[in-house]
């Protein structure tokens, strides 16, 4: 089996070829899912919403209620019912992740004391808006 770029050029790569450049990977850089702490139900489903760690101490304030969050040294992760993203048009910088799958390895650095691990999105959308400066989407003016 041969793999071929999009446009049909470009080097041709074997199946064996592939398999070896994937095992070269640095494991760190393997997807994984943000786990759901011990104790807690995720019923809704996980997505997570990443943003880069500078903002992340100016969003926590923010919220009214916070769900779990993760963090590296790059980016805070939010955990947020699946679907979050429905209709919602996220900040640039913000990162959605479907599944709350990530290639970083955070950390837990805040855990609800309730049984399920989810920031509501809306007020995390909004928050995120208000530090980043940006108008949220439906706020927007529409040009004929």
């Amino acid at each position: 089996m041969a793999v071929r770029g999009v446009s049909g050029g470009g080097q041709v790569l074997s199946l064996d070829t592939l398999v070896r450049l994937r095992r070269g990977l640095p494991t760190s850089a393997a997807p994984r899912r943000l786990p759901v702490p011990d104790g807690m139900t995720a019923p809704l489903g996980c997505d997570a919403v990443a943003v880069p760690a500078r903002f992340g101490p100016l969003v926590l304030p923010r919220l009214p209620r916070v769900g779990c969050v993760y963090a590296d040294e790059a980016h805070w992760w939010w955990i947020v019912p699946s679907d979050s993203d429905y209709a919602l048009e996220w900040p640039a910088a913000a990162r959605y992740s479907t599944g709350a799958v990530v290639l970083d390895t955070p950390r837990l650095i805040y855990r609800p004391d309730g049984t399920v691990p989810y920031t509501p999105p809306i007020p995390l959308y909004l928050a995120l808006c208000r530090v980043m400066g940006i108008t949220p989407s439906w706020s927007r003016q529409i040009s004929a």
